[in-house]
C-alpha cells in the first residue's frame, strides 16, 4: 500500500477554490487566510464569518451553486458541501484538470488530505492518519498542544536570531554545530517558559560568554 508524502506547500498568490459556506468551509477558509492565497468561495448560503471575510476583501465570494468552470486555473480545490453529488462533481472536474482536490471527510475523493494542525509561531505540528481516523488525529493534536506551549514560539524566534549570529561569527564547524544544538536545549525552553521577558537577554549573554570561552570567532572579529 502506498503512503502519503508529507510536505509543506507554499500557497502564496495561488488561486484556491473552496466550495461550501457552512462551518466546515469556514474552518477551511480560516486556515487558508494566513497563506497569502487568492481564495474564491462558491456557495448559495454562507456563515456570518465568511460574509465578514468577503466584506474585508480577504476572499472573493460567489453566492450561487457550484459550476464546473469555477475550478479553472485553480491550484487547489476544497469541497466542503453537504451534497454528495456536488462533491463528486467537484472531485471529477478537478481530476480531469489534474488539480489538487480535497473533499472533506471523504478520503476516497481526495488526492491530498489535510492533517490536524496547530501552530506556535514558526512551529507547525501536524498529525495525520491518512484519513483513517480524523478523530484520533485530533485527539493526538490536543495532547501535543498541552505539551508544546507558547515558550516554543519564543524559543524559535530567539533561535533564529542566535543562529544568524553564530553563522556569521563562528568559523569552527564543530563549535557552530554544538552551539546551535545548545540553543534549543531544555534549559532554554524552561527560560522561555518561566522568564519570557528576560529570555532574549539571557540567551545572548550566554552566547557571548561561549564565544569568549571557546574561541573560534571569525578572523577580524
Amino acid at each position: 500500500m502506498a503512503h502519503s508524502y508529507p510536505m509543506m506547500v507554499d500557497l502564496n498568490e495561488r488561486n484556491i477554490l473552496v466550495v461550501g459556506g457552512g462551518k466546515v468551509a469556514e474552518r477551511k477558509i480560516k486556515s487558508l487566510l494566513p497563506t497569502g492565497a487568492h481564495i474564491t468561495v462558491v456557495s448559495p448560503a454562507i456563515t456570518d464569518e465568511i460574509r465578514r471575510y468577503a466584506k474585508q476583501k480577504r476572499i472573493r465570494l460567489q453566492l450561487r451553486n457550484y459550476q464546473t468552470e469555477d475550478g479553472a486555473e485553480c491550484f487547489l480545490i476544497i469541497a466542503a458541501t453537504n451534497q454528495a453529488l456536488v462533491n463528486l462533481q467537484i472531485y471529477e472536474d478537478a481530476q480531469k484538470r489534474k488539480q489538487w482536490v480535497n473533499v472533506v471527510d471523504q478520503p476516497s475523493l481526495c488526492n491530498f488530505t489535510v492533517p490536524s494542525v496547530f501552530k506556535r509561531g514558526k512551529l507547525t505540528i501536524s498529525v495525520s492518519t491518512e484519513g483513517a481516523s480524523p478523530s484520533l488525529a485530533k485527539q493526538i493534536r490536543h495532547d501535543l498542544e498541552s505539551r508544546y506551549g507558547d515558550e516554543y514560539e519564543l524559543l524559535l524566534e530567539l533561535s533564529q536570531e542566535l543562529r544568524s549570529r553564530i553563522q556569521w561569527e563562528i568559523d569552527d564547524p564543530k563549535m557552530r554545530y554544538q552551539l546551535m544544538k545548545d540553543i534549543v536545549s531544555d534549559k532554554w525552553i524552561e527560560v522561555c517558559r518561566l522568564r519570557p521577558n528576560l529570555a532574549r537577554q539571557e540567551m545572548f549573554t550566554w552566547l557571548e560568554d561561549q564565544i569568549k570561552v571557546k574561541g573560534g570567532a571569525k578572523c577580524g572579529n
